[in-house]
């Protein structure tokens, strides 16, 4: 609905896709909180309606594209609401989305965040529509200070600070180089000024962000390496807890293998993306490693912290996967025996590598193998859990539950495991030893214990 004279503007955004969207969206909330707006809770409160955008697989781009064309009819109760198309899709087709979608009235890319706040002044002075998709500091390699503070997701005591932007890796599959641009890494400075910021506002855990953190500092002057950043961060007063994410396999280094020996503030936790089970797969998309050198990085992460956890993802159907090659994949997860896997079924992004193969595996295969392999996985990571029934892990504690159903609080601990627990004396923020009494598919139960 409009609102009344005289009230401040307010602001809805949907957000799909990655960590990286979840920071940019919230990266987008307090660039208007600046100039007035307000959060929505629901569309149909808003003046400004953004959906961010995934591109990163077919399903993801429908899904946004579905749900912003619901939402178009919000303009009958509202003639002067403003739609805008924000992230990878909006990158990846700029302007063709004014012709799919005229209402739209803002295109907005994945380097153009921090231009919102002027197109959004534009379109109220007049303006009809703006298509922004300019690449930032294209080719300088290095990414400009954010300038403000972002909180995580959910969470008042977890946050997201984005250490670098784009990809240089160009796997045959994936689109992301292309609409996140090359890698360009933020300044170490600017880094720990924000997580410093962020800690003096309570936040306890920080997760650096990036599309391959294995390669931050590269393009830097002088250059510096992700491990010497992470201990950098370490040192900071206050921080309790440092995650990362995505680290590439083929830059994972012995040293920063190390760093979950030397950090203790670093989490028990890796996600470490193989994609496949198969070389001869992981050849053609152009991975850069084989099973046996990603096998050797799981072990020695294992005999530098034995209690790590082991993410990642896996892309089953693509171009030329045999039964055999799928089978492998399966004897890669029983042998490594990861704590979660984020999987997903082969779809042709336009302008990649692989948009030029034969698309040779049926539809209904794809789904097949999926599901073979997410029931896998989810029995595995259940038969994990249930191994922690009465031994103890750290927890930080990030909400208080409002279920009845369910114990009083509810946290994560090193490892990456959503923990749900019973105790007294304890507050948002503490960093709870709690005992596993019970182990469910998703979480685990218990109490605390000091």
């Amino acid at each position: 609905m409009k609102q009344g004279k005289g009230s401040p503007p307010r602001v809805y955004i949907e957000t799909f896709g990655c960590q990286m969207n979840d920071y940019d969206s919230a990266r987008m909330l307090r660039l208007l909180a600046a100039d007035g707006y307000e959060a929505a809770a629901q569309p149909n409160e808003a003046d400004v309606i953004i959906i961010n955008t995934c591109s990163v697989r077919d399903k993801a781009e429908q899904k946004a594209l579905s749900r912003i064309g619901r939402l178009k009819k919000l303009r009958k109760h509202n003639p002067d609401l403003k739609y805008v198309l924000a992230g990878c899709l909006a990158q990846r087709r700029g302007r063709a989305l004014l012709h799919q979608m005229p209402y739209l009235h803002l295109v907005l890319g994945t380097a153009a965040v921090d231009r919102l706040q002027q197109h959004l002044q534009a379109l109220d002075r007049g303006t009809r529509t703006i298509v922004d998709i300019e690449m930032e500091d294209e080719g300088a390699g290095v990414c400009r200070d954010f300038g403000d503070i972002v909180p995580g997701k959910g969470s008042p005591v977890a946050a997201f600070t984005t250490v670098m932007k784009g990809c240089d890796n160009y796997c045959a599959y994936c689109i992301v180089p292309y609409v996140r641009g090359h890698e360009r890494s933020r300044a170490p400075a600017e880094i720990l000024r924000e997580v410093g910021l962020l800690v003096a506002n309570g936040v306890r855990e920080i997760t650096l962000l990036g599309q391959n953190v294995n390669s931050y500092g590269q393009t830097l002057e002088p250059p510096l390496d992700f491990t010497e950043l992470l201990q950098r961060v370490h040192e900071i007063d206050g921080l309790r807890r440092i995650r990362f994410t995505t680290s590439h396999p083929k830059d994972l280094s012995d040293r920063l293998i190390a760093a979950f020996a030397e950090l203790p503030k670093l989490a028990g936790h890796i996600h470490l993306p193989v994609q496949s089970g198969s070389n001869r797969v992981l050849a053609r998309m152009g991975r850069g490693y084989t099973i046996e050198q990603y096998l050797q990085q799981v072990q020695q992460l294992r005999q530098t912290r034995p209690e790590i956890a082991i993410t990642s993802d896996i892309l089953v159907g693509f171009p030329g996967e045999s039964d055999e090659d799928f089978q492998q994949t399966l004897d890669l997860i029983e042998s490594v025996r990861y704590s979660n896997t984020f999987s997903f079924r082969y779809s042709v992004r336009p302008g990649t590598m692989a948009a030029g193969f034969d698309d040779d595996v049926p539809e209904k295969e794809k789904i097949n193998r999926l599901m073979i392999l997410q029931e896998r996985q989810r029995d595995i990571t259940f038969e994990l859990h249930r191994a922690l029934i009465g031994r103890t892990v750290d927890v930080l504690v990030e909400r208080e539950q409002t279920d009845a159903d369910k114990p009083r609080w509810s946290g994560k601990s090193g490892c990456y495991r959503e923990v749900h627990f019973a105790g007294d004396g304890i507050h948002i923020g503490d960093v709870v030893t709690v005992k596993v009494v019970e182990a469910f598919a998703s979480s685990l139960r218990g109490t605390a214990t000091g």
